[in-house]
């Protein structure tokens, strides 16, 4: 069945993902802060394009949103000009951002007395992901409304898991990024230790990334941390921006963050090194500096 849809927000993520919609044979109206790069994305995929957020959501029966924080997310939905003040009754908002928990249930009630209907979705698996339609999405919301989009986010996904309430996608991303600093973090320090011994980093992680040690991380990572590539990827800055997110509502519900918290911090120092927009696996890097 073919949906009109709006996605808003065009970066690395957006981008494709808007894509693989219009791919799937829906009439896709997008928005993006920088209009050339709307016009650019029609001129590859065809659809339309808004001059504001609520021209490009007024005709669309699902809004998705993939843009950088919890500021820019409210800019796009609930402020003027917003795909709020302009959505049909009935219709659904769908947020792919990483954003707060607390967003996620003020955009919940927000859309709830308008009429409207409202998914947190947070996504994982990064620009690749994106671009090759693999990503996995953590959603919050009604079993009911999640059951109307599962499929159609499936376009550009390989799991969709409805994880609870409004939040609780949010909630499960901060799972994940909690866990991919402390495996990054110990895959940096895993190549380092094998550098200075003097072994094959290469034959290292060809023989242990069968076994236990094994992840995402360690088979899509190691070549470039070993080729000392980083200008690709998930950027330190938004990794950081993430782990302030885990970070603070860690102390919300008194849960104990040790490791987390030091790797924010060791992303820090990243940073200083210039390295905002390295790709998080510049870790190893940060290791290297202090020879």
């Amino acid at each position: 069945m073919t949906l009109n849809l709006a996605f808003i927000g065009l970066g690395v993520m957006g981008y494709p993902m808007a894509g693989h919609l219009a791919s799937a044979g829906h009439k896709v109206c997008v928005y993006n802060r920088t209009s050339s790069k709307a016009k650019q994305w029609t001129e590859t995929f065809g659809g339309s394009f808004g001059t504001t957020p609520a021209e490009a959501a007024k005709d669309a029966d699902i809004v998705f949103c993939c843009v950088g924080n919890d500021d820019d997310v409210r800019s796009v939905t609930i402020a003027e000009n917003g795909v709020i003040e302009s959505m049909k009754a009935g219709s659904i908002l769908i947020d792919h951002t990483t954003a707060s928990a607390e967003l996620a249930i003020e955009l919940d009630t927000a859309c709830r007395r308008a009429g409207l209907h409202f998914i947190d979705a947070p996504v994982s698996g990064g620009q690749q992901g994106a671009e090759n339609g693999k990503l996995t999405i953590m959603c919050g919301g009604e079993d009911t409304v999640f059951e109307k989009t599962e499929a159609i986010m499936s376009s550009y996904a390989q799991a969709v898991t409805l994880m609870g309430a409004a939040g609780a996608g949010q909630l499960t991303k901060m799972v994940n990024q909690i866990c991919i600093a402390g495996l990054v973090q110990g895959l940096s320090e895993g190549l380092y230790f094998a550098e200075k011994a003097g072994l094959d980093q290469n034959k290292v992680i060809d023989v242990i990334s069968k076994g236990a040690a094994g992840s995402w991380q360690m088979v899509n990572r190691h070549q470039t941390m070993i080729s000392d590539q980083y200008e690709h990827g998930f950027a330190v800055d938004w990794m950081r921006k993430d782990l302030d997110i885990c970070l603070n509502q860690g102390r919300k519900i008194q849960a104990k963050l040790p490791v987390t918290a030091l790797v924010d911090q060791f992303y820090s120092e990243v940073q200083a090194m210039g390295g905002g927009r390295w790709d998080t696996s510049s870790l190893l890097k940060r290791l290297k500096a202090t020879d």
